[in-house]
């Protein structure tokens, strides 16, 4: 699965905004943002892909919130909420030219929102790509 492999490799690629460190440098936070939005966006294309290729038909036209909100239905992702608000951060990515935006993001991709990809790489790896 295509989609799949590029997103794992989006998250070995974010993995590396765990070692910036405050007080951010502009270029050492920007690119965090940068891995975590093509992540985000890697991780929602391969939910979709998965959710369509095992009969989810609406999985085919779904926008991404669509596509979270039946991937925790289905089981393949635990906490709506937590991608909910992750979805909302990809969202602000386009104001991360604001410093207060950009570190609150930062902080929010190291504390939560890695673990979050990780439990969903885990989870498709073992229940649902074949």
């Amino acid at each position: 699965m295509k989609k799949f492999e590029n997103f794992c490799k989006a998250l070995d690629n974010l993995q590396l905004a765990r070692e910036v460190k405050e007080p951010y440098d502009v270029l050492s936070m920007t690119g965090s943002v940068a891995l975590f939005e093509i992540c985000f966006e890697q991780a929602w294309k391969a939910m979709k892909e998965i959710l369509s290729d095992q009969g989810f038909s609406a999985a085919q036209t779904g926008s991404p919130k669509q596509i979270l909100k039946m991937a925790y239905s289905a089981g393949m992702v635990r906490d709506e909420e937590k991608w909910l608000a992750m979805l909302a951060s990809r969202n602000e990515v386009s104001h991360s030219y604001n410093e207060e935006v950009a570190q609150t993001l930062l902080r929010a991709v190291q504390t939560d929102y890695i673990d979050l990809l990780e439990e969903l790489r885990t989870e498709l790896k073992t229940n649902w790509i074949g």
